[in-house]
């Protein structure tokens, strides 16, 4: 399967309108130096904010970027050095994978790299992905940077419409990245070079569902070989729950809450006053899963006791 990290995506889909703001404010010397990209995870706003850093740094290069077709030429200097992690002027801070949060050394780290002198006259990006996952002393490192952020440097923030302290919404200027459902569909046919229903059952869909949502759960089905074509979405749950594929990939583990509540929905009708029960009662126990960081196994071994095999 073809790796749609936004790092390597060398094409936009679907987010032109939102890169060409970018680029008119980056032009007339309006763009905000601390910018937020809000809007639900795997919409591709990671890819916008490469796509529109890679306009900027490869003004000046050859193989600059194409805006005609809203693609990085793989043979640009900045497109290759971000990708082995030795361009200069730009900088990466995002959740480790082995880790539960970006730790406050992280951003030590970033800021040491910020003290040190510029090798040319180019502007300076900061891309941070997943704020959510900022902890508290992480955080506080982070807003005092941002409140006297270094010349010429832009801080971009990717915020997956999780709720941020407000003293950190206040430093940024917060644009909404939105996308249709059938944008969301149209996308992930474009990506994947085939139509998602060849590859995933209908039943697992949900309408909110974002183009990455959707290739990261075929991606995981293809590294497990599980046809999801042909399954359905409480075997697929209780095939993530039997075999504690929530302990051993990130992604599950980020997404997984969100299956369980689409199986909710799909449940409840009109009538249906035990699931509304039950659908309260489990969604108060993700969130205070979440919020004191309790053991998951137990809640989902629960959700497929009490109502996946109930």
């Amino acid at each position: 399967m073809i790796d749609l990290s936004p790092i390597n995506q060398k094409k936009l889909f679907g987010l032109e309108k939102f890169i060409n703001q970018l680029i008119r404010l980056y032009e007339s010397n309006d763009l905000p130096n601390k910018i937020l990209l809000s809007g639900q995870k795997g919409q591709g706003k990671s890819t916008l904010a490469y796509h529109f850093i890679n306009y900027v740094l490869s003004k000046n290069e050859k193989y600059t970027y194409d805006l005609e077709n809203f693609e990085i030429d793989q043979e640009n200097r900045s497109f290759k050095t971000i990708l082995n992690k030795s361009n200069i002027n730009f900088y990466l801070l995002d959740i480790n994978d082995e880790k539960k949060s970006i730790d406050i050394n992280q951003v030590r780290e970033l800021i040491s790299n910020l003290n040190k002198s510029s090798f040319n006259d180019k502007p300076r990006f900061v891309l941070i992905d997943n704020i959510e996952f900022l902890n508290i002393n992480s955080l506080n490192a982070l807003l005092k940077i941002l409140e006297e952020p270094s010349l010429n440097v832009y801080f971009i923030l990717i915020n997956n419409n999780k709720k941020i302290l407000p003293t950190l919404l206040s430093r940024c200027i917060n644009f909404k990245i939105s996308l249709s459902n059938n944008e969301n569909l149209e996308i992930i046919d474009k990506l994947l070079l085939d139509k998602h229903k060849n590859k995933i059952n209908n039943d697992i869909i949900n309408y909110y569902f974002t183009p990455g949502n959707i290739y990261n759960l075929i991606k995981f089905a293809e590294e497990n070989n599980y046809d999801l074509k042909n399954m359905k979405l409480h075997v697929f749950l209780n095939t993530l729950i039997e075999n504690n594929h929530y302990k051993k990939d990130n992604r599950i583990r980020l997404f997984i809450y969100d299956l369980i509540e689409f199986y909710f929905t799909k449940l409840n009708t009109p009538t249906s006053k035990d699931i509304y029960e039950k659908y309260n009662y489990f969604m108060q126990r993700i969130l205070n899963t979440k919020k004191f960081n309790l053991d998951e196994e137990s809640l989902f071994i629960e959700f497929k006791h009490k109502i996946l095999n109930g």
